[in-house]
């Protein structure tokens, strides 16, 4: 594995319908507005010519003081069981939520496999790989949090 090489598994645990959790996660242009504070802005870019979806641009920030423009699109859906993406610019790599309903929560995966390609995560991954890490799980840790109050939200919308 190369140095700026990442493979960062997480699993959260969500009360609610797997439906539910689906919707949320699978919308990624939503993610600006119910996951502030990591993603900073999204926009459609393009269509991707190997997938035929939408390529998104992002701006991303975790708790570290830098940010991380990239690319995303989704590669494959089996709704409401899994989306994965594809990511390219300063993060390369690919990625895949899975859901599963277990009783009344449901049980949340992503893998993200992912190449460092900013220039100062790439050439300093060497060195600080357990930070980089550390930023990338706060991010995922906030994404949890914010998860947990959109579904709130939704629920409360529609009582």
């Amino acid at each position: 594995m190369r140095t700026n090489e990442y493979y960062m598994p997480t699993e959260w645990r969500v009360r609610g319908t797997i439906e539910e959790v689906y919707e949320v996660c699978s919308d990624f242009l939503d993610y600006q507005r119910w996951w502030p504070e990591v993603y900073l802005n999204i926009r459609k870019d393009r269509i991707d010519e190997e997938t035929g979806n939408v390529v998104y641009a992002l701006l991303t920030r975790g708790k570290l003081p830098y940010k991380l423009r990239w690319y995303s699109c989704k590669t494959r859906e089996d709704a409401p069981r899994s989306v994965s993406l594809k990511a390219y610019g300063d993060l390369a790599g690919r990625g895949t939520w899975s859901f599963e309903q277990d009783g009344d929560c449901v049980n949340v995966r992503f893998d993200w496999y992912v190449n460092a390609e900013k220039p100062v995560l790439k050439y300093l991954s060497w060195l600080m790989k357990p930070i980089f890490r550390s930023n990338h799980y706060w991010a995922m840790g906030k994404g949890l949090e914010s998860l947990n109050r959109e579904l709130e939200r939704r629920r409360a919308a529609a009582k």
